[in-house]
């Protein structure tokens, strides 16, 4: 098992976290890839951990750059970090074993505790309660969605579903890869035993965030599902544009990006569609 954590201009924030990660009962490899970060990211992970692999990155490639490590690691199973998580003891030891037990089971999505309090992320109530059916012997609960910061996939499954897409940066980038894991025929499962602690800076401004979101959510809607499903998700964003301003600059930076989207369009079979409708979403992780 290896680690990977991508970031950019949060020294900081990630030192903690390799902190957090350098605890004996962590053991395992850890690489960081550096999206062109102008604070010193480098030189500090490497004088504050220099067992760490660091990544540099000459322009920021967003959550793409996982990719630069998951290609840089030879090790079968990643665990992905964002610069302000962290996995819980005998967390990955535990994902280990369910991957070698399960040989189709793709990605594990784990349990996040937010903050001091350690509360439960909301998305993870969500895919607890995913509506898709259980599968004999897949551990928790079979889900179309995941959170980044916490999750571990077999290196394998993640580079033939292409990795995090380019294009999508961060914000709601899980949303393809789970359909391309799906569609190319690997279980995915939130299994709530498998906890990572988030603790993300407060933030007073999540317009930005809301604007990415609104935008790949259509991307992900023309790029995946078929008409149906891509006009049904493609109202349901217009909807929401009507009465926030961040999702209505999102819908044109979809629309000015649509060219270089629809060149990529690979609709998914009638199976998964059914999927992503019983979710009553386009896929992300709020619908399991």
């Amino acid at each position: 098992m290896a680690i990977v954590i991508v970031t950019r201009n949060r020294c900081g924030t990630l030192l903690h976290t390799l902190d957090q990660l350098s605890a004996p009962e962590q053991n395992h490899r850890v690489l960081v890839v550096d999206n062109a970060s102008s604070d010193g990211t480098e030189s500090a992970v490497r004088a504050r951990a220099p067992e760490t692999t660091v990544i540099s990155l000459s322009r920021n490639l967003g959550s793409a750059a996982r990719t630069c490590g998951v290609l840089e690691a030879s090790e079968p199973y990643i665990a992905f970090c964002d610069d302000d998580s962290w996995w819980g003891p005998g967390a990955l030891s535990r994902a280990e074993q369910l991957l070698d037990l399960n040989p189709g089971l793709g990605l594990i999505a784990g349990r996040v505790l937010v903050g001091q309090e350690e509360r439960e992320d909301p998305t993870c109530r969500l895919m607890r309660d995913s509506p898709l059916p259980g599968l004999p012997g897949l551990p928790g609960t079979p889900v179309l969605g995941f959170l980044a910061c916490a999750t571990v996939v077999r290196r394998s499954a993640y580079l033939e579903a292409g990795g995090f897409h380019p294009l999508f940066g961060v914000g709601g980038e899980e949303s393809l890869l789970a359909l391309d894991l799906a569609a190319a025929g690997w279980d995915l499962a939130y299994v709530p035993e498998i906890v990572a602690h988030h603790h993300p800076p407060a933030r007073s401004d999540h317009t930005g965030r809301r604007r990415q979101q609104a935008r790949n959510a259509l991307w992900f809607a023309w790029m995946r599902r078929p008409l149906s499903g891509a006009l049904h998700e493609t109202a349901s964003v217009l909807r929401r544009g009507l009465s926030d301003r961040a999702v209505a600059r999102g819908i044109s930076d979809a629309v000015a990006g649509s060219g270089l989207v629809l060149r990529e369009r690979r609709p998914v079979g009638p199976e998964l569609e059914r999927r992503l409708r019983q979710l009553g979403k386009g896929g992300g992780p709020a619908g399991g």
